[in-house]
């Protein structure tokens, strides 16, 4: 599977995935999961937007991530917000990390670009018995006027137009955006599914702040930079002046126990 080098718009990135809602943390507390003391594994971390609210929460925590650019990023963070969080560069198929030393792995927003198998075997290795995986995904919904504008700009410049990110294109029939192979393939290898649930949300942009996130997503990710450079030019001018663009949002938890 091809990967997206998401280290070519590093600084979009930063900026515009710090979106994760706050009921997400307090979903896991509420069914139990709780990181207070706990090592902790963010796989796939990017800048680090779920690591550092895992760190709030007094885990034990590092993050991986393969770009060296988004770490950059994710270390930027540390020293302009005063956290200590180590960040390793490495893959979900081979951490380098010692096993059997972890109680959570979290993924966010990275499962569908992991070689699904070899992450897998990896995640198993480094956790304890009956540790935990929890599997996160979101992303705005497609419903507002001004996400089918942009829907439609990109669309003329992405290949295949705008389209599910990783190995989520192949699937036939996904559940609440997981695809329904996941779920057998989690319970294949020793995985016992506990709770899987949506969470509904709405972020506000600035006009900016919305060509950010679109600049940081696959589709303009993986185009030539001057490709990408003039599809957010002509995103940025089509698009209304309005004030604020209020986007609704999904976010799909899915927690697993090792058996």
């Amino acid at each position: 599977m091809e990967r997206i080098d998401f280290g070519q718009v590093a600084n979009s990135y930063a900026r515009s995935r710090e979106d994760i809602p706050v009921s997400l943390m307090e979903s896991l507390q509420f069914r139990n999961i709780r990181f207070d003391g706990k090592k902790v594994a963010d796989i796939g971390a990017g800048t680090g937007a779920l690591t550092r609210k895992i760190s709030m929460r007094k885990a034990d925590v590092i993050g991986v991530e393969p770009s060296q650019e988004l770490i950059e990023q994710a270390k930027a963070f540390n020293r302009t917000k005063n956290y200590a969080i180590p960040y390793l560069q490495a893959t979900a198929e081979q951490t380098g990390l010692p096993d059997s030393e972890f109680d959570i792995v979290t993924a966010m927003r990275a499962w569908h670009w992991f070689d699904r198998e070899k992450a897998i075997k990896e995640i198993k290795r480094i956790l304890r018995p009956k540790g935990k995986l929890i599997v996160i995904d979101s992303g705005f919904l497609t419903k507002p006027a001004v996400v089918q504008t942009t829907l439609a700009i990109v669309s003329k410049y992405a290949p295949d137009g705008p389209k599910p990110a990783g190995s989520k294109a192949k699937a036939k029939q996904r559940i609440n955006g997981f695809p329904v192979e996941w779920f057998a393939e989690w319970q294949h290898n020793g995985f016992d599914l506990r709770d899987f649930y949506k969470l509904d949300y709405s972020i506000r942009f600035t006009k900016q702040e919305w060509v950010d996130r679109i600049r940081s997503v696959s589709w303009l990710a993986a185009m030539e930079e001057n490709v990408r450079v003039q599809a957010v030019k002509e995103l940025f001018d089509t698009l209304p002046d309005q004030e604020i663009y209020e986007i609704p949002h999904e976010c799909n938890v899915c927690i697993l126990s090792l058996i």
